[in-house]
């Protein structure tokens, strides 16, 4: 009687544990209001992506995007390029740029930057004869 009368009791308690737990679990996650601070989320942003390598450096290639969705923009030259501004859609995640330029010697450098709602978020640089720089930013 007395075992029977303990199993029942542990069962009891058991089960106010188990409804304690969901009720507490429940009750903490109503109030719950953080879902709109996922990157990104809800905003557009204007992006710009931008390349500076030193002089007599010569861009070749330029492959940028917003949540791999690439652009390439080939047979480029000079020491400076810009993307034209590209408009993030609601929700985006993240933005990229990869450049690669030749320069005159090994001291040559590249910097890319990415630019959000004009502000300068990220860079990233090489350096050497044969550059290649990039970077990504996640909004």
């Amino acid at each position: 009687m007395k075992k029977m009368r303990m199993n029942q009791l542990l069962r009891g308690a058991f089960v106010a544990v188990i409804a304690v737990m969901l009720i507490g679990f429940t009750a903490s996650c109503s109030n719950d209001d953080d879902d709109n601070n996922v990157n990104g989320a809800g905003k557009s942003h204007k992006v710009v992506f931008k390349a500076i390598a030193s002089s007599g450096s010569n861009i070749d290639v330029a492959v940028y995007g917003i949540d791999g969705n690439p652009t390439t923009a080939s047979s480029l030259s000079g020491s400076t390029w810009s993307s034209p501004e590209v408009t993030s859609e609601p929700g985006a995640y993240s933005a990229n740029v990869a450049v690669n330029a030749i320069g005159p010697d090994a001291s040559a450098t590249l910097k890319v930057q990415i630019w959000v709602d004009g502000e300068l978020k990220k860079e990233g640089t090489s350096s050497g004869q044969y550059l290649s720089a990039s970077t990504s930013y996640t909004f």
